[in-house]
């Protein structure tokens, strides 16, 4: 079977289940695949192929005996390394987890396991998942299939270089500020962010392992070559765990329409506050023409009601204080010097004064966050689906000198700051709305360039849905040359 490691997901569990591959010949195809490619990409940092055998051997035996575990049944799969694996070292790129092996895994991963996902290893991430490159200490730097001189991004970086370079067949990422996002648009495959709350984060790292409560603003959710992979993977993944399961139960809506012209569309391809690159735009605009010629209405001028400089601000200080969470007594202290200082101005001073929020002054951003849901809740009874970029360019070369406030990129030949990277994602993480992301095509130099597609709040069932149905009409993921 020509190409079957770049099958998505869903089909390689059916070609299991119909007896056309056993989950240990797939198992072999990938293993090898990793031999042969990831010593240039560096994307699978962590492998235990004898106890991915066993798993393997244990499907295919379950599958002889008719018996199936799930919709992932005998799948050979890869896991962000912020993700604890039980068995499997866990360490958020961190070198004081480097010998870290939890006893448990994650209940993100355990759901994967439960619905028979065969685990081969862990994908790298940069420093405790928070940059948009991936590159740490203990493994050094993950490249980009497309481009080894480019970064596939952060923090699901490995996650991403693993599924284009056809290294694994599904995956499991994580995001706060775009880490799923903006690596899926710059390795060319499908990343959902679900609506804040609805998979359970407990077993990522961070927080530090054994910390039960649930993080603000951060989600986990699935990494696939397909829109249908993540269909089926946030089906598995979503869902009350713990003391809530006592009592909740999740029930998503299902898809607002049942045909792509249906559905109401906005777009927002481009914004004085968040410049994107003239290519990005291109391939955003050629998007929407295509869905324009399939009979869908889509309006670009419609806008949500609020200030991009005000979603943004905010954004900024209910992210700050949970990064600097983690950050050493002496950092913290030489924060409160930089912020009782003259305020310059600086993004260096706005990042003290927000790392250093009082609670009163988080509660004041808190109640500004619930105002924009509202108004968010008022767009979508307008529109059902809004599109924008995934980011304002597409896979910058490595650059991992200095500090993040230390370095720039480059849009429409203007230096920018580097954490306009994470704009475009950060204005809906905030507000917990659910987004997909999906490849759109490529720049002239044959780089990925990926699009947001943003639903209403719990209404991940139709953000996918678009996603799926938009694929038929221009295409869905196609793997990097030489793979």
């Amino acid at each position: 079977m020509d190409n079957i490691a770049f099958r998505p997901a869903t089909e390689l569990a059916r070609l299991i289940r119909n007896r056309r591959i056993s989950s240990r010949e797939l198992l072999e195809i990938y293993l090898a695949r990793i031999d042969r490619f990831d010593k240039q990409i560096n994307a699978v940092v962590t492998l235990d192929a004898e106890a991915a055998r066993r798993q393997a051997l244990r499907a295919d035996e379950m599958q002889a005996r008719g018996e199936v575990l799930g919709p992932l049944h005998g799948v050979p799969v890869t896991i962000k390394d912020g993700f604890e694996t039980a068995g499997l070292r866990t360490t958020s790129g961190a070198p004081i987890y480097k010998d870290h092996i939890p006893r448990d895994n994650a209940a993100a991963v355990q759901r994967y396991v439960d619905a028979g996902a065969v685990i081969m290893g862990k994908t790298n991430v940069p420093l405790f998942c928070a940059d948009s490159q991936s590159f740490n200490a203990l493994f050094g730097t993950t490249n980009n299939p497309w481009d080894l001189t480019r970064t596939p991004g952060g923090s699901s970086g490995g996650a991403v270089a693993a599924l284009a370079a056809g290294l694994a067949g599904l995956e499991l990422g994580s995001d706060i500020a775009g880490s799923i996002r903006l690596p899926a648009a710059w390795a060319g495959v499908y990343g959902h962010k679900p609506t804040y709350g609805i998979v359970p984060f407990r077993g990522h790292i961070p927080p530090p392992p054994g910390i039960l409560s649930e993080a603000d603003l951060s989600v986990a959710g699935p990494l696939g070559r397909s829109a249908g992979d993540l269909k089926i993977a946030l089906k598995i993944l979503a869902g009350p765990e713990g003391l809530q399961s006592v009592g909740w139960k999740l029930a998503l809506p299902p898809p607002r329409a049942k045909r792509l012209k249906d559905y109401r569309v906005a777009a927002w391809l481009d914004d004085a506050a968040m410049p994107v690159d003239r290519e990005v735009a291109d391939r955003l605009r050629e998007t929407v023409a295509a869905l324009r010629k399939a009979g869908v209405r889509v309006d670009d001028a419609a806008r949500p009601a609020m200030p991009t400089s005000e979603a943004l601000r905010t954004f900024q200080q209910l992210l700050t204080p949970i990064i600097a969470t983690g950050f050493p007594k002496q950092v913290m202290e030489a924060f409160k010097q930089i912020a009782q200082a003259k305020d310059d101005g600086s993004d260096l001073a706005r990042f003290a004064r927000d790392a250093l929020l009082s609670h009163r002054e988080w509660l004041g951003a808190n109640a500004k966050r619930h105002s924009h849901r509202r108004i968010w809740a008022d767009f979508f009874r307008d529109y059902d689906i809004l599109l924008c970029p995934a980011g304002s360019v597409t896979a910058i070369e490595h650059n991992t000198a200095g500090t993040q406030m230390d370095r720039r990129i480059t849009v429409n030949g203007q230096s920018q700051p580097y954490g306009l990277l994470i704009a475009w994602a950060g204005i809906f993480t905030y507000v917990y709305l659910p987004v997909t992301c999906v490849p759109v095509g490529r720049t002239s130099g044959n780089l990925p360039v990926g699009m947001q597609i943003v639903g209403p709040y719990l209404e991940d069932r139709t953000t996918i849905d678009f996603a799926e149905r938009l694929a038929r009409e221009i295409g869905g993921f196609a793997p990097p040359p030489g793979y």
